[in-house]
């Protein structure tokens, strides 16, 4: 793990812890009992947001990269970028229309966990009450400084190993040719496996975890005059009612109606990407591109097509 990302996670977390405390005094919470069972099923629940969060960030990764794979497909057989069509000029490839990709993919696909960080606090908060959401917001920080830690450590060693290999650090150390061990051999094909894997992993989910933690608490602060406690009136009551008790549950048609709402802007914000085919690729489709008087070739044969290409000038005529 870098220097840098490092810095990174501890400066999220002291951060989060800062802003957990300043939640404490804005909603009038002295301490957090997890041995309520309420608070302790909402540091469980705060525990998992980090993993679903890096799941959704993970799979973002994989639809933004199919969408882009599709692209340069298109671009290879439309512009003839490979050249292996000798009748056609070798087009100038459309730069902007990757860029617009990855735009549009860095904003689509963060709406939904961007919204889970932000609704997460305020379902807790208010289903249960402002000591619940502390200890949600514990379980939160907990876990997601292992994950994010975790994360940035494997996915900087699978990008190392393919560095590694790539270098030819595998053949020096077991003294293999390069086929055996470099570069396009079977543990170099491994590597890059596990590198594409490393790389969302060290730059994409591990980084997204700090953000989580700071705007959950954030999130926490900003809001936390109004979770319930045992001072808190109760909603619509005329006598000046409270909530009694530590307040658990004073409010909890409210944490419903945010939840509810989440879950049906997020299934249907899902339904409408897949409706619009983004991510979408078959990978098993044989995309062509024109060759030579062969007709059509496969984009993986193309090493074979300027093979037989250099064959075909160097072979004297008439044999």
């Amino acid at each position: 793990m870098g220097t840098g990302k490092g810095f990174a996670i501890g400066s999220a977390v002291l951060t989060s812890l800062a802003l957990l405390a300043a939640f404490k005094t804005a909603a009038s919470i002295t301490t957090i009992d997890v041995s309520k069972s309420t608070v302790l099923a909402a540091a469980l629940f705060g525990a998992m947001l980090p993993y679903i969060f890096a799941a959704l960030t993970m799979m973002a990764v994989g639809r933004s990269a199919a969408d882009m794979i599709g692209e340069v497909r298109r671009q290879f057989k439309e512009y003839n970028l490979l050249g292996t069509d000798p009748n056609r000029k070798i087009g100038t490839p459309d730069c902007d229309t990757c860029i617009a990709i990855s735009t549009k993919a860095s904003l689509q696909e963060m709406v939904i966990p961007g919204f889970l960080a932000i609704v997460a606090p305020l379902f807790i908060g208010y289903l249960l009450n402002g000591e619940s959401l502390g200890g949600m917001l514990v379980g939160g920080i907990t876990s997601g400084c292992m994950l994010a830690i975790y994360m940035a450590n494997a996915g900087g060693a699978w990008d190392n190993a393919k560095k590694w290999i790539e270098a030819g650090g595998l053949m020096k150390a077991y003294n293999k040719e390069k086929h055996e061990g470099g570069k396009g051999s079977d543990w170099h094909k491994a590597a890059v496996t596990g590198d594409t894997v490393g790389d969302p992993f060290k730059d994409t989910s591990g980084p997204a975890l700090n953000i989580l933690i700071k705007l959950m608490t954030m999130i926490a602060l900003v809001f936390g005059s109004t979770f319930p406690n045992a001072n808190s009136p109760v909603i619509g009551s005329s006598d000046g009612q409270t909530c009694g008790g530590d307040g658990t549950y004073c409010y909890w048609w409210v944490g419903t109606i945010i939840g509810v709402l989440f879950l049906v802007f997020a299934f249907s914000f899902w339904i409408w990407q897949r409706a619009q085919g983004f991510g979408k690729i078959d990978f098993d489709q044989k995309d062509t591109i024109g060759a030579r008087e062969t007709g059509d070739i496969q984009l993986t044969d193309q090493r074979k097509v300027e093979d037989d290409a250099r064959l075909d000038d160097i072979q004297p005529s008439g044999v």
